[in-house]
């Protein structure tokens, strides 16, 4: 019965966002072409799919997604400058020899797993209608400004973290800053205020908060059994994996590398491996304004790659505690920059300088 579940949701999202990320339409592509642009991102709005195109240099880049089956919205998928995928695209649009564990986790997100006891993080479609009071979603609610300057393009929204019953937790405006950076790299910030409209508690909770599903190439190379799509979207399951292809290697901060980064504390972690004879280094960068810095990383080998301040009881094995709370009408804010550099693994020292310079920023 749970795999029939994970399948009925795999259905859902994928007729919802069968467009999503696909914005090499004549209509996006006759824009471009009509325009002589200096401005390097630009921005095309899809309501019929519930999505927000954010093209580079006339090509997909990304997708800002909202659609309600998402139960949060998403950036999907995340791609290198040269267009490789970065991001896992099961349950949305699979690609052979993917895994299918986990149908939350599609592309970048921000959430958590107990916001007054609600379940943000775990919630998809494959949850059963019985169980779905236990679970809360974030509702896109008003695209506020997109602004394109050179090599940077701006998405500035609003969304409400919302109970099962419709009631609104929690006010996000997010500020999404998309560049081009040196030497053919880009980069995404996201600027996030939360509001409290009434009093929130956010327990610690390994669940959280800004989290990337991998692409299969950036996951660690695994023996164990797992269930994996082929071209067609078909699941099956396999004894042992096949890690043909499979590079992945995380390296922290604090020089921890591999599967021991998760459950510890970091300014920054790297994912470095190798797409389609591409080199590659995807990188997150903590900001020392956030609650809980330096964050606790949640990163796992199988394909998730997220930083979490808040659980710090959970992944510390009960060293901290944090318990972070919000009184009504008080605000919080986090900053994260993700790095998607190509064409070679970045350095310790290069990454440290990213993350002074993204620091001394106001």
């Amino acid at each position: 019965m749970k795999t029939a579940k994970i399948l009925i949701g795999t259905v859902v999202l994928s007729t919802a966002l069968a467009s999503c990320g696909q914005s090499q339409s004549g209509q996006s592509q006759s824009r471009q072409a009509q325009t002589e642009q200096t401005d390097r991102f630009s921005f095309v709005e899809n309501p019929g799919s519930q999505c927000i195109d954010v093209l580079l240099d006339g090509q997909p880049y990304t997708s800002y997604c909202y659609t309600d089956s998402l139960k949060k919205p998403v950036l999907f998928p995340l791609r290198t400058k040269g267009g490789h995928f970065v991001t896992r695209g099961w349950p949305v649009q699979p690609r052979a020899n993917e895994r299918t564990d986990h149908p939350h986790h599609i592309g970048l997100w921000f959430n958590y797993g107990d916001v007054n006891g609600l379940d943000f993080w775990n919630n998809s479609p494959a949850i059963p209608a019985e169980k779905r009071s236990g679970y809360g979603s974030i509702h896109h609610a008003a695209v506020n400004k997109t602004e394109s300057n050179g090599n940077t393009g701006v998405l500035d929204v609003t969304k409400y973290w919302l109970g099962p019953q419709g009631d609104s937790l929690l006010k996000e405006d997010t500020r999404y800053v998309f560049q081009v950076d040196e030497e053919g790299s880009t980069s995404i910030e996201l600027d996030i205020k939360l509001t409290a409209l009434k009093d929130v508690s956010l327990k610690d909770n390994k669940e959280g908060v800004l989290g990337i599903r991998l692409a299969r190439e950036l996951e660690h190379p695994s023996d164990q059994p797992a269930k994996f799509t082929d071209a067609n979207g078909i699941v099956t399951e396999v004894a042992q994996s096949n890690n043909d292809g499979v590079t992945g290697h995380y390296i922290s901060s604090e020089g921890i590398e591999g599967d021991d980064v998760w459950g510890t504390r970091g300014k920054w972690v790297t994912l470095n491996g190798t797409i389609e004879g591409e080199d590659v280094s995807l990188v997150i960068l903590d900001h020392e304004g956030n609650p809980g810095y330096p964050t606790y990383w949640h990163a796992r080998g199988y394909g998730l790659f997220a930083a979490n301040p808040l659980g710090q009881k959970e992944l510390s094995g009960g060293k901290d505690v944090l318990n972070f709370k919000l009184d009504k009408d008080a605000s919080t804010r986090f900053r994260y920059k993700v790095l998607i550099h190509a064409g070679s693994k970045l350095d310790t020292a290069t990454i440290n300088d990213r993350f002074a310079e993204f620091n001394g920023q106001q």
